[in-house]
Formats: C-alpha cells, structure tokens, sequence
C-alpha cells in the first residue's frame, strides 16, 4: 500500500533517495515513504472489483496483489450501474398486485400520506446513504461494508443481517406474487386444490396450499438458477426491467384513453352489494324474449328454480340489479367519492356507497360466496406494512458500488434520480386510480367483480395482459436478483468473521459463489413461503429494511455530529437534521406497521450485537460508535467535576502497585484477585507497575511489563486500565505513579499495596523503606491505603468461603472505610457467605454497653448486618517480655544502621543528631499517644501519628557514627515511648488472636508511621507484632474523608 510501514519500503528506498536535497529527512525515510512515491503509488490504485475484503487485505499484502493477474478496471456509469437497478429494484409486485386494493381501502388521501412518508423516508435514507458513499473509496459489498465501517462491526453485523434477511423475505414476497399473479388470473385451471364450490375458510385455505405447492417448486427453480450461474440472471435483468417500464407505460397510456373513450368494463350490483360476475353472462334478473320473459343464470343463483314464481333469496327479492361501469374514467369526477377510507372487518361485504339498499337488519347473509367479500381486516398501519416494500430497494446502486467508474459522483446522482422517478409515479398513480376506478372496484382485491380480471389490468392498453404478463415477469425477475444478492451478503458478513457462527457461509465454489449461503437463503425464503400471504410477508420485510434505513441515517448523523475528522463526503447536500428525521421516520414506520414485529426486529438486531460484541472478533475500523464513546468519555469527564465526590457517590477508586521480577511478570497475582472481589463498587481500576531506569532505554521493558499486566488482569477479570512508569529509582516511579495516574474527575483515591514480604532481611531494607515512604504519600495525598498482609493466602476467585466470619477491629474512626470494604467484598462470590462482625476497643474510663448500644444503632443507620462486639482493655502494667522485644528491636536496628552506613548516610546522620538536640517545638504533642485514644483534631486524628520526642526531653543522639557506639548497643536502654508502643501492639494482638483467630478476614486500622524518620524499622516492627499470628489481615488506613453515610 502507498501508506506508512508498506512492505517494499526498502526496495524503492535505494532508487528514490540518491539525490542529496532531502538530507535532513534521511532519519524519517526508513519508515515514511516520500510524498513522491506516495502519490504514484495512490493514482495507480484502481477501484476494486466485486468481492468481500479485497480492499482491506489488498493494503495488507501489497507483495501478493502485484503477482496476481491486473483487473480490467470496472466501466458502468450512473445510468446502467445505479439509476436502472434502483428502479428495477423499487418498481415491484405490491405496484401491480396492491396499488388499486390500497387506494380502494386507504383513500386517495390516506394512500397518499402512506406513499409520501414511506418515499420521504427512503429520499431521507439516500441523502444520509450518498453522505456515505462519498466519504472514502466505497468497495464492493454495498450498504453492509458503508455501515459496518462506519458504525462499527457491531452494528454493521446487526445491520446487514437485518438487511440480509430482508432481502432474503423480499425473494419471497416476489415469488408469492408471481404465484399469485399465475393462478387468479393466467392459469386459474393449474390450481392443485381447486378452489371451485368452496366457501369461506375452505377457500382461502385451499389458495393458501396452492400458494405453497407452487411457491417452493419456483422457489427450487429459482435457486438452481442462481446456482448454475448468476451471468444468466444478470443477462436476463434487462429484459425483467424492459418488462417493468412497458407495464408502467401501459398503465399510463390507459389512463389518458379513459379521458377520451373509456374502456368497458361493467360490473354487476345487486342493491348496494358488488356481484361476483364469474358463473352468469348478463347482469339483470330476468331478460325479455320473443318468447316473453326469461329468467336469467343470475336468477337461477338465487333462487330455487328458473320458473318466474320460484321461491328466492329475500335480498335478491327485494333489491334491483344494476350494471356501473368499472371504469369511468379520468373526466368522470369519481374522484371526489374515492377521497377517503373504507376500512373493512373480514367477510364484509363490498358495498357501494351511496346506492339505495333494501334490507332487513335482522337477515342473516345468505349466499355469501356470490358477493365480493374483503378477505382481510384492514386499518390504516397494515396499508402502511403492505406499501412499505414497494419503495425498499435503494441499496441496488450502492450494492453494485464495485462495478463503476466513478462510483462517488454514480451513487448519489443515480439513487437520488431513481427514487425521485419512482416517487413520481407511485404519487401519481394514487391520484389516477382513484380518477378513474370505481371504488368498488378498486376495493375488489382479486378482481372479481370485474370478470376475474387484474384491477390494474383493467386500466391498461391495449390490453390486460400487458400488465398480466409483464408483472409476472418482473415479480420473477425481481425473485432472482434478491436470492443473487442475499446469499452475497451473507457471504460479505461471513468473510469478515466478525459473526464466529456464520463462518462457514464464507465459503463457496472456487470461483467464489457462496453454495452455502445460498442453501441458506433458500430455506429462510422457503419458510416466508409458508406463510404463503403476501400481506401478512410484506409487514416483516418491511421491519428488516427499515431497520437497516434506521442505521445508515444513524450513521450519518453521528459522524455528522461528532465531526469526525475523517468525515470529509463528497456529497454535500446531507444535514444531521435530515439524517435523524429519517431515522424517526423510519422507527414511526415501524411501529406503525406492527409493533409486535417491530419488537421482535429490535430484539433480533439487539441479540446479534450483543453476539458480536461478545464472541465476535477484534476488529478496529475507525468506526464512528468508538467515535461516539470517546465524544461521551470526554462529556462525562467535564461534567465530573474536579472537587471530589458526595460522600454517597463515594467508591473506591483503587490504584493497584504491583511488582514485576526480572521477566516483567507480576509477582503478586493474588493482588488483582482481591482487587476483582472489591470491584462491587464499580469504581475505576488503575494498576500500575514501576520500573527502574531510563525510558528509551527501557521503553520494550515497560511494553512488555504493561502486556503482562493486560493479560493477568483478563485472566482476574479486573476491568480497568493498567499503567507503567519508568524511573531513575523506584521509590520515584512509585511516587509518580500515585501523583499522575487518573485524569480530571476519574482519579484514584484508594492505593492497594502488599505488606514487604521479606523486609527483615539485610539486603531488602530499600523496600521497607520505600514502603514506609507509600504510607507517608498516601497519608499527605488525603488517599486511603489498603495493606493485605500474607497476600498469597488469599482466595483466587473461583474459591468460596461456604461459612466463617469477617471480622472488622475498629479502633480508630478513618471515614467508615472499614466498615464499607467488608460490605463491598461480600458482594463478591468468594465472600458472600462469610458473617460480619465488628469489634471495637473500650478503655478503662469507657461505658462498654452504652458503646454497644451506639455501635448497634450506628450499624443500622448505615443499612450495614453485623454482629457488634466491645472488647474491653484495661491498662495493665508492662510486661517484662515487652521490655525485651523492644529492646532487641532498637538493638537491631542500631545494628542495620551500622553496617548500612555510606558515607552519605553518615553526613545525613550527623545532620539527623543535629536536628534531634534541638528543643522539642511547642506544637509537639506532651503526651504520648496510644492508638486507643483520639488526636487533638480532626486532621490529626487520622494521621495517627507518634514521635520519638514526645517525651518532652530531646532524643539521645544515638552515637552511631562513633566505634564506640557498637558497645553501646549492648548496654542501651529502650526508649520509654517505644515499649508503650510495643505493649499497645502486643496487648491489642492478643486480644484479637482470642477473638478472631479463626476469622476468613481480619481488618483493623493501620497506625501511621512516625513523624521522623528514626523510627522508621521499629514502626515495620510494631505492625507485625500487631498482626502475628492472624492469616488473612488487610491494614486499613482511611484517606481522611468521610466515605459511608447514614442518610439516602
């Protein structure tokens, strides 16, 4: 291809760039071709040739399209190639059979609204279509390939399956009507069931199975056709549309002669009631002789013998028999009567309006079947589903799109030019009908009152049979195109693989004819067959056309709308307005038509995209609903705005740290387990990695890191987005990390991180020290922190806790996030069973049962079911084991201290002792704080902090830069305030392992790390001496905001 990273890059290389002028650009050459090149390479491209993915793969294997043989560039112009199938396509068996029927029932006005807002829509539907077309090269494959790459494979694949089976029920609907067209009026003798002496349901049921036998015999016929070869049905397309226009053009001519010398054709009423003129030859009751008066064949109908005296039929009595012409004619203002509706009930009788009519109200109908009689209820919405197909077929042009020459001037013009044409004459020809018809003629669906004879025949010149025989022509031609075009665009969609289940229909014979979607074609036709009536076919192809309309002007507006940048039609009389009233007007039609099938295409559409999107293959075309969600993310960004959210609106927003090994594989996978089993918040989900190093050095690295990452979270199912930065040290990246991640509104304010596995050993001390310096971060960024601890421990996601408790020690009020975690992780399948219970601590001068009673009522405010428990604490004195672990702690790490000393650590050191003399500032807290008590303030509170000075006297210089200092480790003291803290740790964990040693989770607030750095590894040191012994503990330090309410 002329584009970027084509592969013969290198071979033109050499010839195109001796010349010296473009030095600068020598860098760029490897990759980008010259513009030069370029432009050669894009005026050679030709418009491809029929076929389904050419184009795409064309550009993918540039080596292999040069071997095979040139195409001889496709030579059909505007005229040929579009103009001509549209109508072709357009003009089609509802014209002949149902035209009269509609204007009859519906009334010129009411036929009218119908044709208008049906021609409307599909005018609509091209303009939006032209857009399309015109935007881009536009390859074979028609409305499938301009939807898909413009919606998306997902709606592209609902749309062309809805177009596909349309076409397929358009086949269908043509065959029904040829048949009918050759049993009613060119050989009524064929029937198999005949349908003679039969009344009523036996009737219409015997016309039916006829309608079937024959309907699958020309059904088989046609596909055999279509299999042996398409080059005869596309030979035989131009006599099917000659046929078309001289049945047109007749019906024209015979309307102008009845203005000069209207035809005869009389039909037969007794009283009001047409007569069903097939079994008598004069219409009148009795007929003057020579020998006097003779009863007539009509009389005999009625009555029980020819004699004069014969007892009767009491309407037949009491009514006179008239003979109307059936066509008046243009002059004969018959107009006025046929301007509105007669809608009737099945079984009425076709009456004629104002004729006098004798009858008794209470006599039953008798002799039903020599009356014209309405074969179905009709209301104004079926008019509408029956008339639709008449103006489907807009898409012929635009199917054809890889045989022109030009097709981005040829769609449009063409198109637009077909539908104006055939608008014209299905508007007209409503007028004129109603001009020159009478009424209960044209309410007479088979012709039956008029000797048996096609109403629009009726009309034509020279002869009915012009229309007769040209109709049937063009119902069988128009058969054949759709089982030609179905199967292809089944074949189109099955190629494209983005519908894993119709994969084998992409397959055909070697010269590509798709067998097997023919066969498919053939049996979805053959069951719209079985329904065997036309008008109950007509309304569900109606659904499927208008289905695919509604998405080519969803395609429009939407690309129009969210200015796309690639959104450049040549065409340029569209307008988003237009394309989204076209799009209104088409689901209007469809509920119009039948709401139930309306229905049932959506769901139809609906379950395939939800198919696609599901099993469907990654396909990235530049769609424009990806368009759609990038204009939305955007929106929805804004509108968050950058203060954070409602305490109700609230959830946790995790930033996940992982580790990676040397392999760029993620070292605590459990970590994204227990993130997936938090997500009941639905909140956003970052997980992010840090890597050491400098970023082009290590760029492949971070590629690599961030696919690990991708996979890991698909196999946790953690929906998100994942995240790596690289960094001169860790502890940097870290930080950038938590600083940069999110955007505007969509930023975390949790951070999950897993407890240092092995910080005691010599060589890890960067990591807890890193750690540490996490806690500080997250505590100056208001974020919360969540520490597991024993990650490895914890359930994977397939496992499930069938009993046992998680147990909630709350001791310091952070916000509620204690409280909320265990409610969100028992929303997961791994937790749901597991019981909640809450503990907290009361000390010495507490009322246990008034905080039992608070915590109750609190609970159940905050809608949260947990067991409350106080546990009592009573300041006991410090026991001699306490004194000991403090002291071998300290001990130990005067120890590190020693051997980790560099010789920058010592200056840092000397500055450390320096700054520890000084007097302690006033703002120091003078009492020592036990993580049972609250701090001064709100702030303070969470930070929950200790220091080293707050015994009011300055710390002892530790003497670690001296020899000597090694004797003093032996001999030192502990710090008073360090066994405090290691009784508190020590006290409170026993208290838990008494209570919560069999517990599936233990959550407790997380102390903060001192305020200098000193004390640093005694502060990893408290932490696991406050959670030895307990094999699940997750560390919870709140962000300092309230994140649970008790109010809705």
């Amino acid at each position: 291809s002329p584009f970027i990273n084509s592969s013969d890059a290198a071979a033109e290389k050499s010839q195109q760039y001796d010349g010296k002028n473009m030095a600068l650009f020598e860098e760029e050459m490897d990759t980008s071709p010259m513009v030069s090149s370029l432009l050669s390479s894009l005026a050679n491209y030709s418009n491809l040739p029929q076929g389904s993915k050419e184009h795409e793969e064309a550009e993918n294997n540039e080596a292999e399209s040069s071997r095979k043989k040139p195409v001889k560039a496709p030579q059909l112009g505007t005229l040929m190639g579009v103009y001509l199938p549209c109508i072709q396509n357009i003009f089609g068996v509802i014209l002949f059979l149902r035209m009269t029927w509609l204007v009859g029932i519906g009334g010129v006005i009411g036929t009218f609204v119908i044709v208008f807002m049906c021609c409307a829509t599909t005018m609509l539907t091209a303009i939006s279509m032209s857009a399309i077309a015109t935007n881009g090269v536009v390859p074979a494959g028609g409305s499938y390939y301009m939807i898909s790459r413009s919606l998306g494979p997902e709606f592209g694949g609902a749309v062309g399956i809805c177009f596909y089976l349309g076409t397929t029920y358009a086949g269908a609907m043509y065959i029904l009507g040829a048949i009918e067209l050759l049993l009613i009026y060119i050989v009524p003798k064929a029937a198999i069931f005949p349908l003679e002496g039969l009344e009523g349901a036996e009737a219409e049921a015997a016309l039916l199975n006829n309608m079937r036998v024959y309907g699958t015999i020309l059904l088989t016929s046609m596909a055999t056709v279509v299999f042996v070869g398409v080059k005869y049905v596309n030979k035989l397309a131009l006599v099917f549309l000659a046929c078309v226009i001289l049945s047109i053009l007749a019906v024209y001519a015979g309307v102008i002669k009845t203005g000069i010398d209207p035809p005869d054709f009389p039909v037969c009423v007794l009283g009001n009631r047409t007569l069903v003129w097939k079994t008598f030859d004069v219409c009148a009751k009795t007929i003057e002789t020579a020998n006097g008066t003779v009863t007539t064949q009509l009389w005999s109908m009625f009555c029980d013998s020819p004699l004069l005296n014969a007892t009767c039929d009491k309407y037949f009595a009491s009514n006179n028999v008239t003979q109307i012409q059936g066509i008046p004619g243009v002059t004969s203002g018959i107009l006025a009567e046929n301007l509105f509706g007669n809608y009737y009930e099945k079984g009425d009788l076709i009456a004629r309006k104002n004729m006098e009519s004798a009858m008794d109200q209470d006599d039953p109908l008798t002799n039903a079947n020599r009356y014209v009689l309405a074969d179905i209820t009709s209301f104004f919405t079926l008019l509408v589903g029956i008339y639709f197909p008449s103006v489907t077929g807009i898409m012929a042009g635009s199917n054809r799109s890889g045989d022109l020459r030009d097709a981005q001037k040829s769609i449009p013009i063409g198109t637009i030019a077909a539908i104006t044409t055939t608008s014209t004459v299905y508007m007209s020809s409503v007028i004129l009908f109603g001009a020159c018809i009478e009424g209960v003629v044209l309410r007479d669906k088979f012709g039956e009152g008029v000797h048996g004879n096609l109403v629009i025949g009726t009309l034509a010149w020279p002869s009915p049979w012009v229309i007769v025989i040209g109709s049937f022509f063009s119902t069988c031609g128009a058969g054949l195109q759709s089982l030609t075009g179905a199967p292809r665009l089944l074949q189109a969609i099955a190629k494209d693989g983005i519908v894993p289940a119709l994969r084998i229909f992409g397959h055909g014979k070697a010269n590509g004819e798709p067998t097997w979607s023919l066969l498919l074609t053939a049996c979805i036709c053959e069951s719209g067959i079985l329904i065997a009536s036309l008008d109950s076919v007509a309304p569900i192809l109606s659904m499927f056309f208008l289905m695919c309309y509604m998405f080519v002007n969803l395609a429009c507006a939407l690309q129009t709308l969210l200015r796309t940048p690639n959104w450049r039609p040549r065409f340029k009389f569209y307008h988003w307005a237009l394309s989204f009233l076209g799009m209104s007007l088409c689901l209007t039609l469809m509920f119009l038509c039948s709401w139930y099938y309306a229905l049932v295409a959506m769901v139809i559409a609906g379950s395939i995209y939800k198919y696609i999107e599901f099993a469907g293959a990654e396909k990235e075309w530049g769609d424009g609903i990806r368009g759609l969600s990038l204009s939305a993310a955007r929106y929805a960004l804004m509108r968050l705005e950058e203060g954070p959210p409602h305490t109700k609106n609230w959830r946790p927003q995790l930033l996940v740290l992982v580790n990676t090994d040397a392999e760029q594989n993620i070292e605590q996978p459990r970590l994204l387990s227990l993130t997936n089993q938090l997500k009941a918040g639905k909140g956003l989900t970052i997980v992010g990695t840090a890597l050491e190093g400098t970023f082009l050095e290590n760029h492949e690295q971070a590629q690599r890191a961030e696919q690990a990452l991708h996979k890991l979270m698909e196999t946790e199912k953690v929906k998100g987005f994942c995240q790596v930065t690289v960094s001169s040290n860790l502890r940097d990246a870290t930080s950038h990390l938590l600083q940069a991640s999110g955007l505007g509104g969509l930023k975390h304010n949790a951070v999950l991180v897993s407890w240092p596995r092995n910080w005691k050993q010599g060589d890890e001390h960067q990591t807890w020290r890193n750690f540490i310096e996490l806690v500080r971060e997250t505590t100056a960024a208001h974020l919360a922190l969540l520490v597991p601890k024993n990650i490895s421990a914890f359930p994977s996601n397939g496992e499930r806790f069938t009993e046992g408790h998680i147990d909630v020690w709350w001791i310091v009020h952070d916000g509620g996030m204690l409280m909320l975690l265990p409610f969100l992780l028992r929303q997961h399948k791994v937790w749901r069973k597991c019981k909640m219970r809450i503990f907290t601590v009361a000390q010495m001068d507490d009322n246990s049962i008034q905080m039992k009673k608070d915590l109750t009522t609190f609970l159940y405010h905050l809608r949260i079911d947990a067991m409350v428990e106080v546990v009592e604490m009573h300041d006991s004195d410090i026991s001699a084991y306490t004194y000991e672990k403090t002291l071998v702690m300290e001990q130990r790490s005067q120890m590190l201290k020693q051997i980790n000393l560099t010789k920058n650590e010592r200056e840092r050191e000397v500055q450390l002792i320096h700054d520890n003399t000084t007097p302690a500032s006033p703002a120091t807290p003078a009492t020592p704080l036990t993580p049972g008590e609250a701090a001064q303030s709100p702030g303070e509170q969470v930070q929950m902090t200790w220091t080293e000075k707050c015994d009011g006297e300055p710390a002892k210089p530790p003497g670690a830069a001296t020899p000597e200092g090694i004797k003093d480790i032996f001999n030192m003291k502990p710090n008073q305030f360090n066994v405090r803290r290691m009784h508190t740790a020590l006290r409170l964990n026993e208290v838990i392992i008494k209570k919560s040693s069999e517990a599936k989770l233990v959550l407790l607030n997380m102390p903060g790390p001192p305020k200098n750095r000193t004390g640093d590894e005694n502060y990893m040191e408290f932490l696991e001496v406050l959670t030895e012994g307990l094999n699940r503990v997750l560390l919870v330090r709140g962000g300092g905001r309230e994140v649970i309410t008790i109010y809705s």
